[in-house]
């Protein structure tokens, strides 16, 4: 007889990666479904993951006090990343094929996004309200993806609507350089030349740094009225300062991934007593007239973590967690990954307490909104209203 056992081997070898290849099914219990995050909760930007998986488990928790979605229960699981595609990556393959996450929510930056897309994507699996404005996530590339917020290109355009109504025109253009930065460039160039402006200055920083002397004295060079700054909440706020220390006479704004509350925490006495910092928000205003849908973010908050502070960025997590519980709702008691993302574009409007979302066939951005808010001595968001363009 001849022996058997390396041909045996070779088939349970043959079995163990062919059962290591098969795509891990998702996480839907008779009692929850499991979601996953991988997010910056180390590092510079760890305020905007742990800000974003605060909103999450925020809606969550208000859903499932209502006995949940069809019965069950909605969790999430965060994986930190420290802002780096390579940790991004490898934390996506764990929440699929460890913890067979139903979805993944809540990523934050544009460079992990970018790394960890196509691994979801490869799986099947959604991948919901990232926490990035960048093109490449709403041109239809990847179909897994479905967006709640407004891109960097349409925050830029509301700054430079503001700065053209103004009259001012020389302005600069400092960002982080890596994809998250260009994006957020991109969309400045694109608002400047869209007013026969270029920028009179440009200049770059390394992500996860907060070494940006350097970047400021290049800017100075172009002599600017206004400096957009494209960056996470530490090196945007040292940049804001070292711009107070040296008294310059400058309008400095940021895009919303700058960070809310994480951006006041680092800016300097000095800086906040000045005038002059704008921020755009893509999430409804925290103060004046505020809808509806606040009141319940900040009620689900406090209910939540009462020890946490209201702020854009946990708002946005929460707004995720809302369009996920939409989702879920309406893909019935069986859902299945592929039902997401179809479910929302045929939805319709979907009105979260005055705030508005609407997906089409081949829309992958629930919302336009860009709200300008201006820094206040206290460390406040004011909502700015509305500048019209001079004549």
């Amino acid at each position: 007889m001849t022996d058997r056992r390396p041909r045996r081997l070779a088939y349970i070898f043959l079995g163990l990666t062919m059962f290591a290849a098969a795509p891990a099914q998702p996480q839907v219990e008779s009692g929850r479904v499991l979601f996953g995050q991988s997010a910056a909760l180390s590092g510079p930007a760890m305020d905007l993951g742990a800000a974003m998986r605060l909103g999450i488990k925020s809606a969550f928790a208000e859903a499932n006090r209502d006995g949940g979605v069809h019965g069950r229960r909605l969790e999430l699981i965060s994986l930190d990343d420290g802002y780096e595609p390579e940790a991004a990556i490898e934390n996506v393959r764990e929440l699929i094929n460890e913890h067979r996450v139903f979805a993944l929510i809540g990523s934050v930056g544009t460079p992990t996004a970018r790394s960890s897309v196509p691994v979801a994507a490869e799986a099947g699996v959604p991948y919901i309200a990232p926490f990035t404005g960048a093109p490449f996530l709403r041109d239809g590339q990847w179909k897994n993806v479905i967006n709640m917020r407004a891109s960097y290109a349409q925050e830029t355009e509301a700054m430079m609507a503001f700065l053209s109504g103004r009259g001012l025109t020389r302005v600069a253009v400092a960002y982080q350089d890596d994809s998250f930065g260009r994006a957020g460039f991109s969309g400045a160039m694109l608002a400047l030349q869209k007013r026969g402006l270029g920028p009179v200055a440009t200049a770059v920083y390394p992500r996860n740094t907060t070494a940006v002397k350097t970047t400021l004295l290049d800017v100075m060079e172009g002599n600017p009225q206004a400096v957009i700054i494209v960056g996470a909440p530490a090196p945007v706020a040292a940049f804001v300062n070292w711009t107070s220390k040296l008294d310059l006479d400058l309008v400095r704004m940021t895009t919303s991934f700058a960070g809310g509350n994480a951006l006041i925490r680092n800016l300097s006495a000095e800086s906040l007593s000045e005038a002059g910092l704008m921020m755009t928000q893509v999430v409804p205003p925290l103060l004046g007239d505020a809808l509806p849908i606040v009141a319940q973010y900040r009620e689900a908050l406090r209910r939540a973590a009462p020890e946490e502070e209201p702020g854009f960025v946990s708002l946005e997590g929460y707004l995720a967690g809302r369009m996920a519980v939409v989702a879920m709702e309406h893909c019935g008691p069986d859902p299945r990954r592929e039902q997401v993302l179809p479910m929302l574009r045929n939805a319709g409007r979907i009105d979260l307490g005055g705030f508005a979302l609407e997906f089409e066939a081949d829309d992958y951005q629930g919302s336009d909104a860009v709200y300008l808010t201006t820094v206040s001595p206290q460390g406040q968001y004011l909502p700015v209203p509305p500048t019209r363009p001079r004549p």
